[in-house]
């Protein structure tokens, strides 16, 4: 499955749980590890568990391969690696911490604002 349909699934996945701030970062021109980002939060440990969860159960409904999920335990930044797409579902406070769309300042940003509607 293209990338741009693996970040559409995800995006939506994260909208559907209220996730807060989403963000898409195309690193296709910076980075090995992935052709895009999508960054989010939400505002407990229990929403942030219901995005990711809600991710990773888009993406097997998709038969889309899940690489790795890491952080379930403390629900606080988990990530899930989709191969081509990273998720990062962060708690608001480690957001603001880590703050990656800094980080990956080089990062065009994605229009995700279609995805959403």
């Amino acid at each position: 499955m293209e990338s741009e349909k693996i970040l559409e699934i995800a995006v939506k996945a994260a909208d559907d749980k209220r996730a807060e701030d989403i963000v898409g970062l195309d690193v296709r021109g910076i980075s090995v590890l992935a052709d895009y980002f999508v960054i989010c939060h939400g505002n407990s440990d229990k929403q942030v568990l219901a995005i990711a969860n809600e991710v990773v159960d888009k993406m097997a409904e998709h038969h889309v391969e899940i690489k790795r999920v890491e952080g379930k335990d403390s629900a606080r930044w988990i990530l899930v690696d989709l191969g081509d797409v990273i998720v990062h579902v962060f708690h608001a406070e480690e957001r603001e911490f880590y703050n990656l769309e800094k980080l990956w300042s080089d990062a065009p940003l994605v229009n995700l604002t279609a995805l959403v509607e």
